[in-house]
């Protein structure tokens, strides 16, 4: 693990607002909000023919609020912020920022295309993590704890369900052009995997939070796919930030934050259902424990409360954590000393 130098963070940080720029750029038609459950959203409302298409933007806030009082000049500017998009990649390549491989880069940006992110997806997992360097200024460690060859996307079915916009084309025909098949599962009706050139290739998977007692599968209906609903994902993916994906000149997309991260695959090692002592639980200790110590030195208070949240959600929940950091017992002391700020 290294900082990142003050070069590389202003880079990433100037890359990630372009990208947000072309975000709100690239919907069309007169713009508009909608208010769904006290929340605020803005849309974009494009007549085709005799009925309207609503295309999503994002949840109310100061800076969506700049960006569609800028949209002109944001239209105007789209030449220019290519070119520095392209300029800030190859930078944050030069300062040791670690780029997407290939074929992930490849699928995140078709996914991203299409409006996956755009409509409250968000890339969880080893994925996740591998492109948090920018929100925590360190470059990751090599080896293990950073592979992967799966890709999970998770969306609440709520939201999924209200946002009156969907994926265009759809998921399922962007699969197949990149070579993915379903996997069928007991229900052949029931697919949200997709697996890349057979049995070794790279997997996708959605999820989304389950709560009910059941965890079976539900409809997502803005990303046109069904997904598997897992408990304690809820606390994972409420609330996500933004992050670029180091490929051509740089993606957006969906992430947790990293402190929920980090106190999630606490959770996750120990309701393994292959085992807490199985290479997949280790690599979420390994995760947890970079993201904790990395927190803790820069963001003590963010990673705390984060912490305290999960805590609070019920006794499984803190005997999940307790039990994880059993097997930790640096880590524990590391978490524990951010109470004190």
């Amino acid at each position: 693990m290294a900082n990142l130098s003050s070069v590389a963070r202003s880079a990433y940080s100037d890359l990630l607002r372009l990208l947000k720029d072309d975000m709100i750029t690239n919907v069309r038609g007169s713009l508009m909000t909608k208010e769904r459950g006290g929340k605020v959203y803005w849309y974009a409302a494009e007549k085709i023919g005799n009925a309207v298409k609503f295309w999503y933007i994002g949840p109310d806030s100061t800076e969506t609020r700049d960006r569609v009082k800028r949209m002109k000049v944001l239209h105007e500017q789209a030449g220019e912020r290519k070119k520095e998009r392209a300029r800030l990649a190859r930078l944050l390549r030069a300062e040791g920022m670690t780029p997407v491989d290939r074929s992930t880069g490849g699928l995140l940006l078709a996914m991203s295309k299409v409006g996956t992110f755009r409509l409250g997806g968000t890339l969880i997992g080893t994925n996740a993590f591998r492109l948090m360097e920018g929100e925590l200024g360190v470059t990751l460690p090599l080896g293990g704890v950073a592979n992967t060859g799966d890709v999970d996307i998770a969306q609440f079915e709520r939201l999924s369900v209200a946002l009156e916009d969907t994926v265009q084309p759809s998921l399922a025909e962007t699969f197949s052009a990149l070579k993915f098949d379903p996997v069928l599962g007991l229900d052949r009706d029931s697919v949200w995997r997709w697996r890349q050139g057979g049995q070794t290739g790279m997997m996708i998977e959605f999820l989304t939070p389950s709560f009910d007692a059941e965890e079976g599968i539900r409809d997502l209906p803005a990303l046109g796919v069904k997904a598997q609903a897992l408990h304690h994902l809820n606390y994972l993916i409420a609330d996500p930030i933004h992050a670029v994906a180091l490929y051509r000149d740089g993606i957006l997309v969906q992430i947790p934050r990293p402190e929920k991260f980090a106190i999630h695959k606490l959770i996750v090692a120990d309701r393994r259902r292959d085992g807490a002592t199985s290479f997949k639980a280790e690599k979420d200790r390994e995760q947890a424990a970079f993201i904790i110590a990395t927190m803790a030195e820069d963001r003590p208070s963010d990673l705390w409360d984060a912490y305290e949240d999960a805590m609070g959600r019920g006794p499984r929940w803190r005997e999940r954590i307790a039990r994880t950091l059993e097997r930790m017992p640096a880590t524990r002391d590391i978490l524990a000393s951010c109470e004190a700020g």
